[in-house]
């Protein structure tokens, strides 16, 4: 036997079969007879832990280390010395390129270069960096190709996950109703803006820019200083109907927002999320409503007109911030006002006496004929234009005049100037219309005692109407407040994703750095944490889609006694030995079409809600029985009139007082101690209540206890046996040629369940869109399961395709899978016999147990 040359020595498990390979067979020849280039580069490759392949020669024989082997996956060690054209086959063109570069002494670089490789006999789609280099011989021409492939799948997909990931929590903020943005770094730069923040700002380039560049107007309000509070202290700030001036408004604009600090792994601050809502309309309107009632007050006991029509001028006058409001009479034959008195801000020259108004344009006109008159800038108003010097020297920049007609004669009620252009709103001028009115009602009583009883009961109404809209007023406080609370939990929500996302980051990054190292005792550790923050990802988003009433529910045919009995257990150890638990079943209860599981955690809430009214112990009992429900029932139960099923829970606690049963389904209301509680169970009981098409009541008192009652909609059709949850021992492979049709727009997906089903021993077999999902499912292929997102690009939705592909196959087997807000595409969970749902994101195996289950069934 011929020794090996030293250059072949070692080299690892390649190393081996390098030295055992008959390479006489090649155009390479023995061994002993290689060049010295060839012998030096196969002794490099042979020795790193790179993936590296040789491609000698025009036909590119290829030789490669231990590395590349793994890489090769199933076409090794069949791959070792064959022509690359004929190793890789599916990517023979591009490798043609490369052989054509090299020899011709280029070099080539992809990053993160995608293929489709069949390394396992079938398509399998890759991503990877690849460096090209010629290796020389000993004349110094290119003899071929030195490639270095390092596999970057994993992170690809990880980073297309990460950013859909990010779309999601995008789409949920895109949805809240107040304004949302988040800034990174000490600079608070924008990262992300919904449109309800463009809207609000009347701004469109955000991203990237910093706060300073995008609202420069800012400098000054402290909207700058306390940005940088929060991001050196770390404490959030929160405030309510803080005024804002933008350039889009020429006048304040007023806030409520929450600035909350947004932290990494190391708690370090790298951001800050901002949430809030436009507050403006409401402060306005609470600011006419305290003027209206101001001005009642002052005038109720004054007699003489001038001193109504000057206290009027006065709250009016410091209400809209001018410079003069005044009260005159107009001569309509000389063409004069007769200023009687006005009111006039500090350092404004007073205006009293008689003033000719022909000279000040032709508005004069109109104040003769008895016309209101708004007048936002006097340079640029045709009837003001030509004497806009002569006004401006009176200070009289925007005026407002609204005449009257007084015993006959044609008065000029108020009159307000400016020392500044303002552009009037429908509030102002509102605001001015009705305080005049009301001036001209105080000076006509004050005129006539017989109009006196007349304006009382004017005065009255006002009275009354003013405290309506007091009540309205409060009523959009308390929205405003639980708005503010949204804003909070949504702040919490963004810091909660990105801490979540930051360790599904950290963790794939590690996970990739190892496995370049050759590190691979630690991969299974970092994938778990990967895995964990995922999970805690998806339970944060189902609490935001059961709070909004869009969870997607699995309704089935349920046996609520038989729910109740299997959880006793449960129940007794979550509310203590101290509470004694009874469970009073009707015998002959109807079944209930209803979602097993949000029911089991709608009874485990309220358990627990009774629990904790009993502090010093007690009895908690649930009690089911049928309840017949006619039209008056049912308008007092908010629920159509028929048969339901009830299921109530009773405590002997503490009890409610009317006003908190009132509010008790509120969002974010609660009467726990501050950290004890989110006000979100009862809320999230009664969106699942309702969405099931039933409803919830609480019938509570004082020191004697509360009961809290289900009521969900009888089902007409038979029990079926239990089924038996799949589960992960189920996942062997056991399929029989069944054929099964993936429909996704999502690449990633389509992936997983495909080798999902490969896994199982399915045939798979893509679309990725409903039109052509339809076209396979109308032709002769044979497909015994349909799997298919609800939400399809292509003109029709899954639910769509599904239901038309079913005239021609009516027995075809369908499984939805579903992420967000798409429950009413599926019927509110009535699904067809054959048909089921799982809600995205769904673990692997769960999946793979579910496939199995349905194409068995």
């Amino acid at each position: 036997m011929v020794e090996a040359p030293s250059f072949a020595a070692g080299g690892g498990k390649m190393g081996a079969l390098l030295r055992e390979h008959d390479w006489s067979r090649t155009a390479l020849g023995p061994l002993e007879t290689w060049p010295q280039s060839l012998r030096t580069t196969v002794g490099l490759i042979l020795h790193s832990v790179v993936p590296i392949v040789l491609l000698w020669g025009e036909d590119g024989i290829m030789i490669y280390n231990d590395a590349y082997s793994v890489f090769a996956g199933g076409r090794h060690p069949a791959l070792f010395g064959s022509k690359v054209r004929e190793g890789w086959p599916e990517v023979a063109d591009f490798n043609d390129n490369v052989m054509k570069v090299g020899l011709g002494g280029g070099t080539l670089a992809y990053q993160d270069q995608e293929l489709t490789l069949y390394r396992t006999g079938r398509a399998e789609q890759v991503w990877m960096n690849l460096d090209y280099s010629p290796v020389p011989d000993e004349r110094g021409n290119p003899a071929g190709v030195i490639a270095i492939v390092v596999e970057t799948t994993a992170r690809v997909l990880a980073e297309r996950r990460q950013a859909a990931e990010r779309e999601r929590q995008r789409a949920i903020f895109q949805q809240m109703p107040g304004f949302v943005g988040v800034f990174t770094g000490p600079d608070h730069i924008f990262e992300y803006v919904n449109d309800a923040y463009v809207a609000i700002s009347g701004r469109r380039a955000f991203v990237g820019r910093t706060v300073r560049e995008v609202f420069p107007e800012l400098e000054g309000q402290g909207f700058y200083e306390l940005l940088d509070k929060v991001y050196a202290t770390g404490k959030s700030f929160t405030a309510q109907a803080m005024p804002i001036r933008l350039v889009a408004e020429n006048d304040d604009r007023y806030i409520d927002f929450v600035y909350e600090p947004l932290r990494d792994d190391g708690h370090k601050v790298t951001g800050i999320f901002v949430g809030g809502y436009d507050v403006t309309d409401r402060v306005r309107a609470e600011a006419r409503r305290e003027t209206l009632v101001r001005l009642t007050d002052k005038i109720h006991d004054l007699t003489d007109p001038n001193d109504i029509a000057f206290a009027a001028s006065e709250i009016l006058g410091q209400a809209l911030k001018v410079s003069r409001v005044g009260y005159g009479a107009i001569d309509p034959d000389a063409e004069t006002l007769e200023v009687v008195r006005d009111w006039t801000a500090p350092g404004v020259e007073t205006l009293a006496g008689v003033v000719p108004l022909r000279a000040y344009g032709s508005f004069i006109d109109s104040l003769k004929r008895g016309e209101f008159i708004d007048i936002n800038d006097v340079e640029q108003d045709g009837r003001t234009a030509d004497a806009a010097d002569a006004l401006k020297s009176r200070s009289a920049r925007s005026f407002v005049n609204v005449p009257t007609l007084e015993h006959g004669r044609l008065v000029a009620v108020l009159f307000v100037n400016h020392d500044s252009v303002r552009v009037w709103s429908p509030e102002d001028l509102a605001l001015i219309r009705e305080v005049a009115a009301r001036t001209r009602v105080a000076v006509e009583r004050s005129r006539n005692e017989a109009a006196l009883r007349d304006l009382n009961a004017t005065l009255q109404n006002r009275i009354a109407a003013a405290l309506a809209e007091q009540a309205s007023m409060e009523d959009a406080l308390r929205q405003s407040q639980k708005m503010e609370a949204v804003g909070q939990l949504t702040g919490g929500l963004a810091h909660d994703f990105n801490n979540l996302l930051a360790g599904i980051s950290g963790a794939l990054e590690l996970t990739q750095s190892r496995v370049r190292q050759g590190r691979v005792n630690d991969v299974e550790r970092y994938i778990t944490a990967a895995q964990g923050a995922v999970k805690r990802a998806a339970a944060l988003t189902h609490r935001l889609l059961a709070f909004s009433r869009r969870q997607t529910l699995e309704p089935k045919p349920t046996d609520v006694n038989q729910l109740v009995t299997g959880m006793q257990d449960i129940i007794q150890r979550a509310v203590g030995p101290t509470i004694a638990f009874e469970f009073v079943g009707l015998a002959g209860l109807w079944p209930a079409l209803v979602d097993h599981s949000q029911l089991e955690n709608s009874l485990l809430n309220l358990c627990l809600n009774a629990r904790d009214a009993m502090p010093n112990g007690g009895k908690i009992t649930v009690e089911t029985a049928n309840k017949w429900l006619d039209a008056r029932a049912a308008r007092q139960h908010d629920i159509p009139e028929g048969q339901f099923l009830s299921l109530c829970v009773t405590d002997t606690g503490v009890g409610m007082p009317p006003d908190v049963v009132a509010r008790a389904f509120e969002p974010f209301f609660t009467t726990k101690p501050t950290g004890e509680g989110t006000g979100l169970g009862l809320s999230m009981v009664y969106g699942f209540a309702r969405q099931s098409g039933g409803q919830v009541r609480i019938y509570s008192e004082v020191g004697q206890g509360t009961t809290v009652c289900i009521y969900l909609p009888r089902y007409y059709g038979e029990l079926s046996g239990d089924d038996e949850p799949a589960t992960a021992a189920d996942m062997f492979p056991s399929g029989h040629s069944e054929t099964v049709l993936v429909v996704d727009d999502e690449p990633t997906v389509r992936m997983l369940i495909t080798e999902i089903l490969a896994e199982l021993g399915y045939v798979a077999i893509e679309a990725a869109d409903s039109v052509s999902g339809l076209k396979l499912l109308q032709s002769d292929a044979r497909i015994d399961l349909l799997v298919t997102d609800v939400g399809l690009p292509g003109g029709m939705n899954g639910r769509q395709m599904a239901d038309a592909a079913r005239v021609t196959r009516p027995e075809l087997k369908v499984l939805f899978i579903t992420g967000y807000a798409e429950n009413s595409l599926l019927g509110n969970g009535r699904l067809a016999p054959g048909m089921a749902v799982m809600t995205k994101p769904f673990p692997i195996e769960t999946m793979a147990a579910r496939i199995k289950q349905i194409i068995e069934s």
